[in-house]
């Protein structure tokens, strides 16, 4: 992918000694009656050639497991925060920890610019300085509301504001930060295994971000290699674009980005939500006698002797059950805990973009995410706006030109004949992603009990919340044992309360009905 701006960085900083080695030991041990180890694998010749050939037969036969034994951890820098939401943390079998726009500041240049013919490219930065010009304006103009809802939350912090100053920027920061471009550079530690590599490569030549996710995961793999030269010997050529079922799919239907198709997929989609932003679609009906009889069946015991509402009770109810409350998810482990795999429920949800690539961290709660060009309607701004931007005019004159003008850019890129993937790195951290997300009761009490705490995001928060409110709706004697991590401890016998330490919220919301739950920051 030709780059006017830095390219992407990467490094090798862990990795096992011999990756290949260990494979084929790991292998060999299935159909040995002792250990074999990776010293053996390797020790001469012969040892050596039947190594090649497990190596090959193993992974023609798709008996992968062998390979992700090896774990390789990655630096990254200068990626956009474009290919980390569509390809790096699009599945589940990866680690990331990456630095926050909520509590880092962006600067002026950190963004990624593809090289584009003069009048486009002019386009493309003049929209990019503009962007973050208007980001940092917006810090400025959102400090005065966001001090205000601060000191409701903290009033006793008044009488020393100064103190607070940071703490309020990191919040007017944190909306500030819905017009940056998804085109913004993140830095990164990245751990994936060699079959996820293996994997990475083999389709990394995919909608949104093929150039750049290529350039990454070349990179990748060359540095793996240069470790040891053996593990990705033969690996697959990476699934051409065009032959990938999106592509396909996509030139079948002759879709492009702007198309009519898209604005009316985005009416009917909002439609359906019936002013949500995540609604309930599908479930298991009967999710709440599931549930008590696999309680029952861990505990071999008949009906007469537990009841539904006893056996849900003892698995849902933190007093009964204090492995919910715990900070270190233990419930999958937890042979009682695991009868909660058995309900499912799918939700059509809208977020903004910075706020899915939060929620798409919960990775045993999958979502179908969108091809970002397909859903781009081209035109009037379609944005997700926060809250706290209302509080303020003059903030909400500013996020409302902006958005106009970004997009304005955007359809003058697409119509000068720009790809698709290079134009749409410009569209705003506020870009709507529409989807449906499906998980089981076990994954999703893990994520609602975070996503309620106070101290989250905002936009998942209410997210979660209106989730939390319709499983009461479907399944009340489920639903009533889902709440945020303080309420779980308070419940539990655990103190204190709230698990954050210095990062409370201020507010004792474990003492507050999931009804009356209301926030600002």
């Amino acid at each position: 992918m030709p780059l006017a701006s830095p390219g992407p960085r990467v490094r090798l900083v862990n990795a096992l000694v011999r990756p290949l080695d260990n494979a084929v030991a790991a292998a060999r041990t299935c159909y040995s009656p002792r250990l074999v180890t990776p010293d053996e694998v390797g020790r001469d010749e012969r040892s050596r050639l039947a190594r090649d050939r497990i190596a090959r037969e193993v992974y023609d036969a798709g008996h992968h497991t062998v390979l992700q034994h090896a774990t390789f951890q990655f630096t990254l820098e200068n990626v956009s925060r474009q290919l980390v939401w569509s390809f790096l943390h699009a599945h589940p079998f990866y680690n990331s920890e990456q630095v926050s726009q909520r509590y880092v500041e962006v600067g002026p240049q950190s963004l990624l610019v593809p090289r584009l013919p003069e009048a486009e490219d002019a386009i493309y930065r003049r929209a990019a300085a503009r962007m973050m010009s208007t980001y940092r304006r917006l810090m400025e103009v959102l400090t005065a509301p966001a001090a205000k809802a601060y000191f409701e939350l903290f009033p006793a912090r008044r009488k020393n504001a100064d103190r607070w100053t940071g703490a309020i920027k990191k919040r007017a920061q944190e909306i500030a930060r819905y017009v940056l471009p998804v085109a913004t550079f993140t830095h990164l530690y990245h751990t994936v295994s060699g079959l996820t590599l293996h994997r990475y490569h083999r389709l990394c030549q995919q909608l949104d971000v093929p150039g750049e996710a290529t350039a990454v995961v070349r990179a990748m793999v060359e540095a793996a290699s240069a470790h040891d030269p053996l593990f990705f010997r033969d690996i697959e050529d990476p699934v051409p674009l065009g032959e990938t079922p999106e592509a396909i799919l996509m030139a079948a239907l002759r879709l492009r980005a702007g198309g009519a198709e898209a604005r009316a997929f985005a009416r009917q989609f909002d439609e359906s939500l019936g002013g949500l932003r995540s609604r309930l679609v599908d479930y298991k009906l009967a999710a709440e006698t599931s549930v008590a009889q696999a309680v029952r069946s861990v505990h071999g015991l008949p009906r007469e002797r537990l009841s539904d509402d006893e056996a849900i009770f003892a698995v849902l109810a933190p007093e009964k059950n204090p492995l919910l409350a715990q900070t270190l998810t233990l419930t999958t482990l937890s042979k009682l805990s695991r009868a909660l795999v058995h309900p499912h429920y799918t939700f059509r949800k809208k977020l903004s973009h910075t706020a899915d690539s939060q929620d798409q961290r919960h990775r045993m709660v999958p979502g179908s995410r969108p091809v970002l060009a397909a859903q781009y309607c081209g035109g009037e701004p379609d944005v997700v706006t926060p809250g706290l931007i209302a509080l303020s005019a003059e903030g909400t004159d500013l996020f409302r030109e902006e958005m106009r003008q970004t997009f304005c850019d955007v359809d003058r890129l697409l119509s000068g004949g720009v790809d698709p993937a290079d134009a749409l790195y410009l569209l705003p951290n506020a870009f709507p992603i529409r989807f449906e997300e499906s998980g089981d009761l076990l994954h999703l009490h893990r994520k609602w009990t975070t996503r309620l705490c106070y101290t989250t995001q905002e936009e998942i928060w209410r997210a979660s919340l209106e989730e939390v409110e319709q499983l009461r709706a479907v399944h009340p004697r489920l639903g009533a044992h889902v709440m945020p991590p303080c309420q779980l401890r308070q419940r539990a016998g655990v103190r204190p309360p709230c698990p954050e330490g210095p990062r409370y919220c201020g507010v004792p919301v474990w003492r507050v009905a999931l009804g009356q739950f209301e926030r600002l920051l």
